[in-house]
């Protein structure tokens, strides 16, 4: 398709219009404006990508506009609808509802040519002249003729007036480096780029962006970061190459914000280049990780991006499928998990089982708990081939893991599985093949030879393998009594303050929750151990400010007094502000009080049968007391650490002065 193909023509535009009280009706009805085009070849797929990218993040915009966008293998040429709706429609701004909305529809594998011409849309949509513009048209051939002017503009063309610049800035002016990247990479991040441009300039700010979208990026130069003040992180997605800005205070928001609030992201990242408490990115040597132009990560961190994201998908099924299962068992009871599925099926509200409707709704709650644990397998096997191979590897990722479970794998044959097929999915993806085969690759071939290529391999090669790994770590498990219990309970306490909701965190809780799956009483106590102790460092935080008040800042009270709630709950993220401020006198002294309360659970047997809730799934909990007293002791120790680390270790910066 040539680049000079227009994006948007008169059929494809509605003027003062009333397109339905909701988005799904005004994504629908612009959708059929490309069908009636003839610029897609399947309404309802369209449709169905765009509502798949807004339930990632809203599309709305302030100053009443709205851009919904996806890339669809149904879509040929690069496309622009729009609707100036009368009345306006919510689509999740923070200032209200859109009167003007752009449907922007990219092919599946586009050119970078054709994507920034729609990226050069969304960043007019910054400018408010334009936007003024919009509204003021009066024919469609009117607005046609003013979307092509900003995505094929004249090599003439003015630029936009400045805005008024703001008071002086002081003396010593700052030099701030930024990435901006969303999921498909064809608006929000060029429009946040544009948007914290206009604010540094306005704030007397020196400032470079990197745009980590589909038309591609211009790596920061490894000299310009080097000079940076900060880095602001505007991003729904991982940042690429993290490891070069390691060190570097930071501001980090999604890529929505940098649009709605640029002058406060700018303002942050500037006060944070002069805070040495500021949060700052992980890592302790860019210069390592970072050569002039590169943008790959290392398999090291690539490894871990990976597995993160298989945990990161699966844990709502976890959590969701694990609390409905513990309120099964609050309503009807332990031996609920036996009758659970004969009563769903067999019994009705009008047929009662013999233990009344009690007993009939904890079946029900314990039944579709069990269904949505189910997918914690192919979930974790799914996701870590999604992260590989995007979209095509989700189809053979979930086949891998539902022959995990299969097989008798486990979580390792889910993560070994999800592997195979992510990177069978990548190879064959990789292939050239004739254009006409092309549209047929992601949704047809990839998914059915990498389906087919896991599935041979582990039915014949690992599978029974796999299943031995598997029955050999539950054996280990249900082995452990006395002293090797209590040394586990330590080390899962260690990993769970250790990084507050990080790798090391994230591992040690999806080691528990599929080791739930076993319903073993060894697996029990090992849940009960990983939240004990993940609740430990934001109920220490609170303790300590409380009693201590004097030795934190204003905003870190404010902090602790939140953290009570968090803590109750087992949101560990709760003290991340604390470790992040101060790491080197935070951190050890919760993973101190961790390790406590995790030897404390496994010596008196603590179980737990709920994946997640704090102490608001009281009743899942086996010992109750001691997991009280447990977390308690744990807390005290870890609050009386942090407390006498910050009266009597001073930080380095503290003792040059």
């Amino acid at each position: 398709m040539s680049t000079s193909a227009p994006v948007i023509t008169t059929d494809l535009v509605l003027l003062d219009t009333d397109a339905g009280t909701d988005k799904e009706a005004v994504i629908g009805r612009l959708a059929g404006l490309l069908a009636g085009a003839g610029r897609t070849s399947d309404t309802d797929g369209l449709i169905a990508a765009a509502l798949a990218r807004e339930a990632q993040s809203a599309t709305g915009l302030p100053g009443g506009i709205a851009i919904p966008h996806c890339r669809s293998p149904h879509v040929d040429t690069p496309t622009i609808g729009f609707a100036r709706l009368s009345p306006a429609v919510d689509f999740g701004a923070p200032d209200g509802p859109a009167d003007l909305v752009f449907l922007i529809a990219a092919p599946e594998s586009g050119g970078s040519d054709h994507l920034k011409l729609l990226s050069s849309l969304a960043r007019a949509l910054v400018r408010k002249d334009f936007v003024e513009q919009l509204r003021a048209a009066s024919t469609a051939g009117e607005l046609v003729s003013l979307v092509d002017g900003v995505v094929n503009p004249a090599p003439a063309a003015a630029a936009p007036a400045a805005a008024p610049a703001p008071p002086a800035a002081p003396a010593g002016k700052k030099s701030i480096v930024a990435i901006t990247a969303c999921p498909t990479g064809i608006a929000h991040t060029y429009m946040a780029a544009d948007a914290l441009k206009l604010a540094a300039e306005r704030a007397d700010v020196d400032l470079v962006v990197e745009t980590q979208g589909s038309s591609g990026s211009t790596p920061l130069p490894a000299a310009t970061i080097a000079a940076a003040d900060a880095v602001i992180f505007a991003t729904d997605v991982g940042v690429k190459d993290r490891g070069r800005f390691a060190g570097k205070p930071v501001v980090a928001s999604g890529v929505k914000r940098a649009i709605n609030e640029p002058d406060a992201m700018i303002s942050e990242a500037v006060a944070a280049a002069g805070n040495p408490k500021a949060a700052r990115v992980e890592g302790s040597s860019p210069a390592e990780e970072a050569t002039e132009g590169s943008s790959n990560v290392g398999w090291g961190t690539r490894t871990r991006q990976i597995l993160l994201t298989g945990v990161s998908y699966m844990i709502p099924f976890v959590a969701a499928g694990g609390l409905l299962i513990a309120l099964g068992f609050l309503f009807g009871g332990y031996e609920i998990a036996d009758v659970a599925n004969d009563i769903a099926l067999n019994n009705s509200l009008t047929n009662l089982p013999d233990g009344g409707l009690a007993q009939y709704f904890g079946a029900i709650l314990f039944s579709l708990g069990g269904l949505a644990f189910g997918f914690l397998v192919p979930a974790l096997a799914g996701y870590i081939s999604f992260a590989i191979a995007d979209r095509p590897g989700i189809a053979p990722g979930f086949t891998a893991g539902a022959l995990a479970v299969f097989v008798g794998g486990g979580f390792i044959g889910g993560i070994v599985g999800g592997v195979i097929a992510g990177f069978t999915a990548l190879w064959i993806s990789r292939i050239d093949v004739p254009r006409w085969l092309r549209g047929l690759m992601p949704v047809v071939i990839i998914p059915l030879v990498a389906s087919l290529v896991v599935g041979l391999i582990m039915f014949l090669l690992i599978g029974r393998p796999l299943a031995l790994i598997n029955t050999g770590l539950t054996d280990w498990l249900n082995g452990l009594t006395g002293t090797s219990a209590i040394l586990l309970g330590v080390i899962l306490g260690l990993m769970m303050c250790f990084d507050l909701g990080g790798p090391v965190n994230k591992a040690a809780y999806a080691f528990a929750t599929a080791g739930l799956a076993a319903a073993t009483t060894a697996s029990f106590e090992v849940m009960a151990t990983v939240m004990a102790a993940g609740m430990v460092p934001p109920l220490a935080m609170a303790l300590a400010t409380t009693v201590r008040p004097s030795l934190f800042s204003e905003p870190e009270k404010e902090n602790g007094r939140a953290a009570w709630l968090l803590g109750a709950a087992f949101i560990s993220e709760g003290a991340i502000p604390f470790a992040a401020a101060d790491p080197l006198r935070v951190i050890p002294s919760m993973m101190f009080g961790g390790a406590i309360t995790g030897a404390l659970c496994m010596a008196f047997d603590v179980t737990l049968r709920a994946p997640h809730g704090g102490i608001f799934v009281f009743f899942a909990i086996g010992n109750l007391i001691w997991f009280l007293v447990s977390l308690a002791v744990g807390t005290i120790a870890a609050a009386a650490a942090v407390v006498a680390a910050k009266q009597f270790v001073k930080p380095r910066q503290a003792v040059a002065a």
